[in-house]
């Protein structure tokens, strides 16, 4: 652990920082100069007796922030702050988080428990796949890295072949990317004869996209690593938010610094634990931008609050699988893409690159799976068990295309899974 006395807090001195944590958040949020202390106006910390209280507290969403484009959400003067992420934008304004110096030592913090909890020491040399810029990811890695006293190979997205050749000659023990991209590193490793288990590699730090344990396992297998899930978004404060242990029993979420909750999507209402639903996330160490019950989208769990194998006693949340926003509706059926990934990568004649194609035909909706086969492909008593598969699933037949390897369009970043032909209205 990297610092054991955080991570090994009896419960009940969690819930007491966090209390204590949510008052001053609430506090500092209406003396700051965000127009979002507007919502607090008639709320005061000494109203807040218990944390049973904070469902009573109104929800912040992410488009809230965005009409605050692009400080008017930040709680500090700018010029008091250091550094700005922001996410993506790829679904409209994006959101800005601009970061003061106590934000980015809060952030070196959560990330060296994260990649601790990895198993990595200052004697690990890791390899930080994602980029250097306005995405968070790089930067996250690398400051928690350079606390725990990591060498670091800073190495940014993309150029496969120069990330594998370092990967051997630095004998680099880590790397941390997008979950998607360990399958095009295989997949060049494959073409340039290239064998992972001869280089001293045996961890990979994995997140920003939803993926399944089916695909965890081909990771494994193929690239002779131990995978951790890690999570976190721009708002919060970036990537390291929590990260699964080696027990495998959830994803730990640092509750110092945060307090999580797991809502109805549609109501509202707090979840008990076990139900899933959508997270919401309260800071409560963040400075440039402070959030009360932050309405992330990410669908989720709470699976327990008891001491973890691993000696962590900070709560534990499912593996996200999915956002509210990417839930799919075909036919009347809902699912996640992730669902659907599950059973395709069971089948190791394919490759861990699909995309589900939606259309309308003759004015009903039709969805096409297309998947890459990998190896020696699928033979047809396979193909016509995974079409009942998805069949029991779905509860509809989907076209299931089978293609050469490398007929989908490798893009940097985030893998593309979904393409929606349907008409919006």
């Amino acid at each position: 652990m990297f610092n054991f006395e955080k991570e090994t807090l009896p419960r009940q001195e969690i819930e007491k920082i966090q209390l204590t944590g949510l008052r001053k958040t609430l506090k500092y949020l209406k003396n700051s100069k965000s127009k979002l202390k507007e919502k607090y106006k008639h709320i005061e910390p000494e109203d807040i007796k218990s944390l049973d209280d904070l469902k009573f507290l109104p929800f912040t969403t992410k488009d809230e922030l965005r009409d605050c484009y692009p400080f008017e959400h930040i709680a500090r003067d700018v010029s008091e702050c250091a550094r700005m992420h922001m996410s993506s934008g790829t679904t409209g304004i994006p959101v800005i988080n601009a970061m003061t110096k106590g934000d980015i030592a809060q952030w070196a913090e959560i990330m060296a428990r994260c990649l601790s909890c990895a198993g990595l020491t200052e004697k690990d040399r890791i390899q930080i796949m994602p980029s250097f810029g306005l995405f968070n990811g790089g930067f996250g890695f690398h400051y928690g890295a350079e606390l725990l006293g990591c060498f670091i190979v800073p190495a940014g997205a993309g150029r496969s072949l120069m990330q594998l050749k370092l990967i051997k000659e630095l004998e680099v023990t880590a790397i941390g990317a997008i979950a998607s991209y360990p399958a095009r590193l295989i997949e060049v490793a494959r073409e340039a004869g290239f064998d992972f288990r001869e280089t001293k590699l045996r961890v990979a730090i994995l997140g920003a996209e939803t993926w399944s344990d089916e695909y965890r396992c081909r990771i494994e297998d193929d690239m002779g690593v131990k995978t951790f899930d890690i999570i976190g978004l721009t708002e919060t404060g970036g990537v390291g938010l929590g990260i699964d242990c080696p027990a495998r029993a959830g994803i730990h979420v640092w509750e110092d610094h945060y307090i999580v909750e797991i809502i109805h999507p549609e109501t509202g209402d707090p979840l008990p634990q076990g139900q899933e639903g959508e997270m919401v996330i309260t800071t409560l160490t963040r400075e440039g931008l402070p959030l009360i019950r932050y309405r992330t989208r990410d669908i989720s769990s709470i699976l327990s609050y008891e001491k973890c194998d691993c000696g962590r006693t900070h709560v534990r949340v499912s593996r996200i699988r999915g956002r509210t926003d990417d839930m799919l509706k075909v036919k009347g059926v809902n699912f996640y893409p992730s669902q659907v990934e599950q059973i395709l990568l069971k089948y190791k004649g394919l490759s861990p690159y699909y995309q589900l194609v939606i259309e309308t035909v003759k004015g009903k909706d039709e969805m096409t799976i297309i998947i890459e086969k990998a190896d020696n492909g699928i033979t047809q008593k396979e193909l016509e068990h995974l079409d009942l598969e998805l069949y029991d699933f779905l509860g509809f037949h989907s076209k299931i295309q089978v293609v050469p390897e490398g007929t989908i369009q490798r893009v940097p970043g985030k893998a593309v899974r979904i393409i929606d032909k349907r008409k919006k209205f």
